[in-house]
């Protein structure tokens, strides 16, 4: 590792010139890299939902739909409106009245009065919109603004393509402001906690460039998920940033003892070099736990995110030496004292206390763990964003004029009698919270034989495989109800025709909810089992890893359990993501001090005064690690218009600050009371054939 030191320091220009070069085609890579921003399409092939969307986009051109309200407007603005619509690109087909009839026969006299109500009232009518391409392709998003210019203010578009439309404009919005809160965080954190007034910049220059480079090589994936897009700069920097502290400090101790500075970085880069990779493994190891998930959201934020650490690691080890000693003059003047100093009685306090501390974990374990298992989780995406969102608006407008909440679309034989497709719509109808079955047999009505029907019509809904017929109902997406309808239409579909399928938003989330409540228990094994290996290779040690796993667990459980008590209702994704992140970026304190702990009583250092050392050598680095992560995260956290973001960002600045709290309060107590059972269970003590 020296002799990869002296190589970076002797090609230290040559590295920069390189690293500047490198940002330009990631740059282009990252302009390039298309954002999906509906994650509903990480739900897996193999669902009868995805299969169904698949079948409507192959075999109908019906890709995404949504639902248009023209409130106040006369039947003849409305055709104006829909023949407008009808034009834009990529709009396949609008369902109104006029579809089945001409707009000169009144609604009454021809649809069914359950049908008429169901898409009219006193002041409003109702629409459905289907797009040639899916939700949350380019084309559809194109194709909902050129709907809402050519619509008036009397109009409003809802449906799932609306929702994808406005998130991305919000986070599109949103994302530059997340980077720079981190940043400017991370500059008076690191202010206050570093020794020059010019290094907190190089640090931010090097993980910048990283940042750079992770994002541009996203490029190979094709696409990566809004999420991981908002996320991915600001944990980069959080997770990453001790990696540059840590090859700072090494540089100023190799400083005085190596008066030469090319020489001292060598060292400082190969020392750095071996606890970084140690520290970079178990960040690693959370992230590529969530590639674990059956929805595959988790596969596309582990992978990045465990390729952003990968980065962060070679630019600390090379672009950041190289610009410390190309900047090493600057760095001299611009140096200071400590603001943060050093708090020895703040040890000798914990360590007094240290059978409280046992007794406060004990106490409190079990509360936190039942807490954090019934904090309320939503899954209703439009629920995360703000009310004055066009979207939002429309689906409160929706709700209000038409009592509708998520609507369905099913499809089933085609050759299927007549009179069976009647028995099964009468069924479906009587499904508690379907408001109305949209199909030919409820258009048409007794009034009109099917022969009447425009041949355009019947494109709609039926072909020579499937038949395809529309769903609205009262319950929300997401809601319990809405689920136990779902689970209802599909026994009578499959009594009908075993082949028939349930598509919408409303299966997607159901299906959604059942995937993500099993990929909790995978995920959260995956990434306890992974940390545990690592600790257990690290130490030699069989109750070290399961005291360094409890304790951060514990902290998780904390964290997470602070939202039941203030009523706070958490995304879908939060106990999963917050599960694997929190423990595999924060068990390094526990390993730091464990580390420091272990090499002490080997050394033949009492219980106590081996705890005691280990606790205040590592007390301020916990505190600086803590505050950068808390820094990078705090501010987008609260800034964040879109709730799943923010809620993410606070929950992993919050996770930080606890995990340092329990690190520098709770750890101490269990290696002191544990210290005989670590001794005759780790190998390395063992070895050092400790007694006292």
């Amino acid at each position: 590792m020296l002799k990869f030191g002296r190589g970076v320091v002797k090609c230290r220009i040559m590295i920069l010139i390189l690293g500047i070069a490198l940002l330009f085609p990631a740059a282009i890579g990252y302009v390039n890299t298309r954002i999906n921003y509906d994650v509903l399409t990480y739900l897996p092939d193999s669902f009868d939902t995805m299969k169904g969307q698949q079948i409507l986009l192959d075999e109908f051109g019906t890709g995404a739909f949504c639902m248009f309200i023209c409130d106040g407007m006369p039947e003849k603005d409305v055709a104006a409106v829909k023949e407008r619509i009808e034009n834009v690109d990529h709009v396949e087909k609008v369902i109104w009245y006029d579809s089945f009839a001409d707009i000169s026969i009144p609604m009454k006299s021809v649809l069914p009065e359950k049908l008429y109500e169901a898409f009219n009232t006193d002041t409003a009518t109702m629409m459905f919109i289907i797009f040639d391409t899916g939700t949350s392709e380019d084309e559809t998003l194109h194709a909902v603004q050129d709907i809402r210019d050519v619509s008036g203010e009397q109009c409003f578009l809802s449906g799932m393509s609306a929702i994808v439309k406005d998130t991305k404009d919000l986070s599109d919005q949103e994302v530059v402001i997340y980077v720079l809160l981190a940043v400017l965080l991370s500059v008076l954190v690191l202010g206050l906690t570093m020794d020059s007034f010019l290094i907190p910049f190089l640090f931010l220059a090097s993980i910048g460039m990283a940042i750079v480079y992770n994002l541009g090589t996203n490029l190979f994936f094709g696409e990566i998920s809004y999420l991981t897009k908002a996320l991915a700069a600001v944990l980069q920097l959080g997770v990453t940033m001790d990696y540059s502290i840590f090859l700072w400090h090494s540089y100023r101790e190799m400083l005085q003892s190596e008066p030469d500075k090319k020489e001292a970085m060598a060292k400082a880069i190969a020392a750095t070099l071996k606890s970084v990779i140690g520290s970079s493994i178990t960040t690693v190891a959370g992230f590529i736990a969530l590639c674990f998930m059956t929805f595959t959201l988790g596969l596309d934020l582990g992978v990045v995110m465990a390729k952003g650490v990968l980065f962060g690691v070679v630019s600390c080890v090379t672009i950041l030496p190289s610009m410390i000693l190309v900047f090493d003059k600057l760095l001299e003047k611009t140096r200071h004292r400590n603001l943060i100093k050093e708090f020895p009685k703040t040890t000798d306090f914990i360590l007094d206390h240290n059978k409280i501390f046992a007794l406060i974990l004990a106490v409190l374990v079990i509360p936190a763990f039942w807490c954090q298992n019934h904090t309320k989780v939503y899954y209703n995406l439009d629920s995360s964003l703000p009310e004055y969102l066009p979207s939002v608006q429309a689906n409160a407008k929706l709700q209000e004029e038409f009592n509708m909440g998520a609507t369905h679309m099913i499809l089933f034989d085609s050759q299927m009698p007549s009179k069976e497709v009647h028995a099964m719509t009468e069924e479906l109808e009587k499904v508690d919270g379907v408001k109305s079955v949209l199909g030919l047999e409820s258009m048409i009505g007794p009034m009109i034989p099917e022969s009447m029907i425009p041949q355009k019509a019947l494109d709609i809904f039926k072909n020579d495989r499937w038949e395809m017929m529309i769903i609205t109902n009262e319950y929300a997406v997401a809601s319990d109800e809405v689920n136990e309808q779902c689970d209802k239409i599909l026994s009578i579909l499959h009594k009908y025709d075993e082949n028939s399928l349930l598509v919408g938003e409303g299966p997607c989330t159901k299906d959604l909810i059942e995937t993500t409540a099993w990929d909790f228990k995978v995920v959260s094994f995956a990434s306890i089992l992974m940390v545990f290996l690592i600790i257990f290779f690290v130490f030699k040690s069989i109750s070290l890893p399961v005291i360094l796993i409890f304790v951060i667990e514990f902290a998780i459980f904390v964290n997470l359990g602070i939202p039941y008590f203030t009523g706070t209702t958490l995304p879908f994704v939060a106990n999963i993501v917050i599960g694997t992140i929190q423990l595999g970026a924060t068990v390094d304190y526990a390993i730091l001090m464990t580390g420091r702990y272990e090499s002490e009583r080997c050394a033949g250092k009492s219980r106590k005064e081996a705890v005691w050392i280990a606790h205040r050598t590592s007390f301020r680095s916990v505190i600086v690690s803590a505050c950068s992560f808390f820094a990078s995260t705090f501010g987008v956290g609260l800034y964040s218009n879109v709730d799943i973001v923010s809620s993410l960002c606070i929950l992993m600045a919050r996770g930080a600050l606890i995990s340092m709290a329990v690190v520098l309060l709770i750890l101490p107590s269990m290696l002191m009371l544990f210290d005989k059972l670590i001794i005759k269970t780790s190998l390395n003590f063992r070895k050092a054939k400790i007694t006292n």
